[in-house]
């Protein structure tokens, strides 16, 4: 019986863990990078530290030592890992200072240059552990988590959707990589509580030549096409000049005979084409390419000015869409191109028929009025997970039944520095401030 219940509280737990949209690999490739840029900015951060005069008296010896500057400082070895359990690991081994001070020294004794030496060198020591240690305490749990606030967790896309980056579950470290699943969905802003499951294949990350691999499931894609479905925003209505000008003269010859059993009196009046999206399009990817089918009603009426309109036809369209993924900087953008175009009656038979004239105009319609404007959305993509400041660069996209991949490097188009200081929290100029730890515990 444990065993049964032991096995049932598995599936329990398994069936309600949240399968991630998004997910993010980063390899050991890219720590070299990231660890020349952190050091970098440790370097700096160091070489702005203050450190106090010191002066006193040693029964006949006098000393004051003032105006201590670090004018270089060299981390020469060091290394960065990651590490299970704890993510990552950065070590610094025999660090060394420059630094330049004025001294002030008063004795009554011959020959005390090395009880000088040693005493000075063990004050500095003792001074610089008392500054040093806090400032990179500060540096590491301060300044470096205010770039980690860059990074986007749920935030709007546009006026109508947003996207939700949260973590599923705690990064997990290995020897070699650190992975990150993210909901990854989209949503629409006036319904911030509104949520779709995730029934998608789950993404699949298993290389590690590149500095970086994300990887997108269809769940991603579809949450975005249905928070756009549920905001209302999968509508087109053409009406009067707005319809090119073969297409209405085609329209009106079409239905001219329902015109004139309607409503002869109108029958100069603007013509009104309307698609409407009945139900969330999907997305589809396969090795072979991406592809997302749409099923729309197209209202075909006139407008006579203020009267009622006079509906002619109603038809079902299905239409399927090739789509191209590039990530660019950080931010995925896509790129869709029509492919397949059907429309059909769901009256009768013989009215799809009829419609068969239909389809090759209308298809013109769709390439040059509507997919324009959809690309236009689409390209202006969606931004990833990553710090403000660090991009991808030299990006390969490769399609999986499922899901897609995208591999890349890492580029560092702004310092640490210049992101730190811009997002630099308020209450942080004073690195000895609370959240620093005492000077004689961070000098332990």
């Amino acid at each position: 019986m444990a065993l049964f219940g032991a096995l049932f509280l598995a599936l329990l737990a398994g069936a309600q863990a949240e399968l991630p949209g998004c997910k993010i690999r980063i390899t050991s490739k890219a720590l070299e990078l990231v660890k020349q840029e952190g050091l970098r900015f440790l370097e700096q951060e160091l070489e702005t530290i203050t450190i106090p005069d010191v002066r006193g008296r040693e029964g006949h010896f006098y000393y004051n030592i003032s105006e201590v500057k670090v004018m270089e400082l060299q981390l020469t070895s060091s290394e960065l890992h990651f590490q299970p359990e704890q993510e990552l690991m950065l070590q610094i081994n025999n660090g060394s200072l420059g630094l330049r001070f004025r001294r002030q020294l008063l004795y009554w004794f011959l020959k005390v240059y090395e009880f000088l030496s040693m005493f000075i060198t063990s004050g500095m020591r003792f001074l610089l552990n008392q500054q040093i240690c806090p400032v990179l305490y500060h540096a590491g749990t301060v300044l470096l988590n205010s770039l980690l606030d860059t990074v986007p967790v749920r935030s709007a896309v546009d006026e109508l959707v947003g996207i939700d980056y949260s973590l599923v579950k705690d990064p997990v470290a290995s020897a070699s990589t650190l992975d990150m699943e993210f909901r990854g969905a989209f949503f629409p802003l006036a319904e911030g509580n509104w949520s779709l499951r995730n029934r998608a294949v789950e993404p699949q990350l298993p290389e590690e030549e590149r500095m970086v691999y994300v990887a997108f499931s269809e769940f991603f894609f579809d949450s975005a096409m249905e928070s756009y479905f549920q905001a209302g925003a999968l509508k087109l209505s053409l009406v009067g000049a707005k319809v090119p000008h073969d297409l209405d003269m085609l329209l009106r010859a079409t239905y001219f005979g329902n015109i004139v059993l309607l409503s002869p009196a109108v029958i100069d009046s603007p013509l009104k084409l309307e698609l409407r999206v009945t139900a969330p399009p999907r997305c589809t990817i396969k090795p072979s390419g991406t592809t997302i089918s749409v099923t729309a009603s197209v209202t075909i009426a006139l407008v006579p000015p203020d009267q009622p309109e006079v509906k002619l036809s109603s038809m079902t369209m299905d239409a399927r869409l090739s789509a191209k993924m590039a990530l660019q900087g950080k931010v995925l953008r896509t790129q869709l191109d029509l492919r397949r175009f059907r429309i059909y009656s769901n009256q009768s038979a013989l009215e799809s028929l009829a419609l068969i004239p239909l389809q090759t105009p209308l298809k013109t319609m769709l390439q040059i009025g509507v997919m324009p404007m959809l690309n236009e959305r689409t390209w202006r993509g969606v931004q990833i997970p990553l710090p403000e400041g660090i991009d991808f660069v030299r990006e390969v996209v490769t399609n999986h039944a499922g899901f897609l991949t995208i591999g890349a490097d890492l580029h560092f188009a702004k310092g640490l520095r210049e992101v730190i200081e811009k997002n630099r929290p308020a209450n942080t100029g004073d690195p000895l401030a609370p959240s620093a730890p005492p000077p004689s515990m961070a000098a332990v």
